[in-house]
């Protein structure tokens, strides 16, 4: 009987409920943790965590403040001071509500569904081509939220492993009477291989302030798309991306035969590069959005913010491919 090239199971990962896909041919392996955020944090590759999760388990996510795996920032990345404006009216944030996370500066960051409980599982399986797994998160549905993010809508994330690839996707869809903008992304954390070398297919740095919260300004980059991790560290940033014909921009790290490449897709307008000193890890982060875009738009500094009209949806994908970590 011939074996199975792809499988995708629902297990359990030390007490967490789990999703495992698999995709044998390529000697790869994906888990998700639904109910923490639908947080992938274990990608092995010949055996290998390309992902930084310095964990025992998934279970260790809970109530923890430090990122890892591949975070999920919505409905929007980064910092946003002062709550923010949206069709002309102020929506200040409710710090009371439990919901926020806050930065060292008092600042709200990186959404409120990073390690959310809310996701369900809708569908999952395996064929001839391809493993995965889709998940929904209905936001409408929970006051802690809504109050800090007055649009109902809901969260499709698929994460789909064919032929080497680890393909994450998220729908949007505004179920609201109003425009809501779009200012998601992803954080997703790969482990640095030996004497890592960076490409970086970016021609625009986003200035920002002391805060880390962006200016509205942009200026050109002033290094070379491959740099060495040796001499440059990042917490930065970009625009002007560098695409393909496919429209795909391709970001990578590589050292000692081993080499991660995560390319995004064409509504991933941004990327924030994330590789701080000391640390053995660097993220390539796509954003559909600069870091406070939604009140830079009000304020007329900002044209690139994406708004989904009511009724429809806005899709979008980023794809992680691992080579030479099944030999040796």
């Amino acid at each position: 009987m011939r074996a199975r090239v792809y499988t995708a199971e629902q297990v359990e990962d030390r007490g967490i409920a789990i999703v495992r896909l698999a995709d044998v041919l390529n000697d790869i392996e994906v888990a998700i943790a639904p109910s923490i955020g639908n947080r992938a944090y274990e990608m092995l590759a010949g055996g290998k965590n390309i992902l930084y999760f310095p964990h025992g388990g998934p279970s260790e996510l809970i109530g923890d403040r430090h990122l890892s795996g591949i975070p999920f920032l919505a409905p929007w990345g980064n910092r946003m001071p002062g709550g923010f404006y949206v069709n002309g009216r102020h929506y200040p944030f409710n710090p009371e509500s439990g919901s926020l996370r806050l930065d060292q500066n008092g600042i709200p960051i990186h959404g409120m569904l990073i390690s959310s409980p809310y996701w369900r599982v809708v569908d999952i399986g395996a064929d001839a081509a391809s493993a995965s797994v889709t998940s929904r998160l209905e936001f409408w549905k929970y006051p802690d939220l809504v109050t800090n993010w007055p649009f109902a809508h809901e969260y499709e994330m698929t994460h789909r492993l064919a032929d080497g690839t680890l393909e994450v996707s998220i729908m949007v869809t505004n179920l609201g009477a109003l425009p809501m903008p779009i200012a998601v992304g992803f954080h997703p954390y790969f482990q640095l291989p030996e004497a890592a070398t960076a490409h970086l297919p970016v021609r625009s740095c986003v200035e920002m302030d002391e805060r880390f919260v962006a200016t509205g300004l942009t200026i050109p980059v002033s290094f070379p798309e491959q740099v060495s991790l040796e001499d440059h560290r990042f917490d930065t940033g970009f625009t002007d991306l560098t695409r393909g014909e496919d429209e795909r921009a391709v970001f990578s790290v590589e050292g000692g035969g081993r080499k991660i490449e995560v390319a995004f897709g064409p509504r991933y307008t941004v990327a924030i590069v994330y590789a701080p000193p000391g640390e053995n890890y660097i993220c390539f982060e796509p954003m559909s959005a600069v870091t406070n875009g939604i009140n830079l738009a009000h304020e007329g500094k900002y044209a690139g913010l994406q708004t989904i009209a009511s009724g429809e949806s806005w899709r979008e994908s980023f794809w992680i491919r691992p080579a030479g970590f099944n030999v040796g």
